[in-house]
């Protein structure tokens, strides 16, 4: 069952009638914690006209809220930045996203895609996922496409090769950033990605039927 990740901005309906016509199935809802109003978030979730989309919560979190917002959900997400190994070390962040959008100047033989042994190594120790972000190469304000797709790449590599988990999802604000199942196979099947084993990075394991 398809499945993606989305960061609405009061347009849960337009999320859920644009899965819904995409034939996506399940759709994690990600908010900042310090923003999250339950009952405003709740009441918008049940005025969607459609219910045959799974819709479930999560929270984008940051260091100062972090414990606290693990008393409530163990959905936690974080975007990259320069406190990666803190929130990899922390053990409770599912999911971490945005990698190959943190501005660094790549290397001469190298990609500064955000990622090293490292952050890999504790990642499959503590049952980190790395998220990749499939709206990014809709994004005009975002790298250049060459650039991600070069970080995107090496990422997969990284991944495969020290056996960290990996989910696919929009992370977008935009719904109609999100892409049918097919497309977003062939777009990672090109950037590396074992074919066989794409539709089951389409967040599938993140959500609970």
């Amino acid at each position: 069952m398809i499945a993606d990740i989305v960061i609405p901005k009061n347009n849960e309906a337009e999320f859920v009638e644009v899965a819904h016509k995409l034939g996506i199935k399940k759709l994690l809802l990600l908010y900042n914690f310090d923003e999250y109003d339950k009952n405003k978030i709740q009441e918008k979730i049940d005025s969607t006209e459609n219910k045959k989309i799974n819709l479930q919560i999560g929270f984008i979190v940051n260091q100062k809220n972090i414990n606290k917002a693990a008393k409530q959900s163990n959905l936690l997400v974080v975007k990259s930045s320069d406190k990666d190994r803190f929130f990899v070390e922390s053990k409770k962040i599912r999911i971490i996203y945005g990698f190959e959008g943190f501005h660094k100047k790549d290397y001469l033989h190298q990609r500064a895609s955000g990622l090293n042994h490292i952050i890999c190594e504790l990642a499959n120790k503590n049952n980190v996922c790395i998220g990749l972000s499939y709206s990014q190469f809709f994004n005009k304000n975002h790298i250049l496409a060459s650039l991600l797709i070069g970080r995107i790449t090496q990422n997969i590599a990284l991944c495969n090769k020290y056996k960290v988990k990996t989910v696919i999802g929009s992370f977008s604000e935009n719904p109609y950033e999100l892409r049918a199942s097919h497309d977003i196979m062939s777009l990672f099947a090109i950037l590396g990605m074992d074919r066989k084993k794409i539709n089951g990075y389409l967040a599938n394991g993140f959500l609970t039927s």
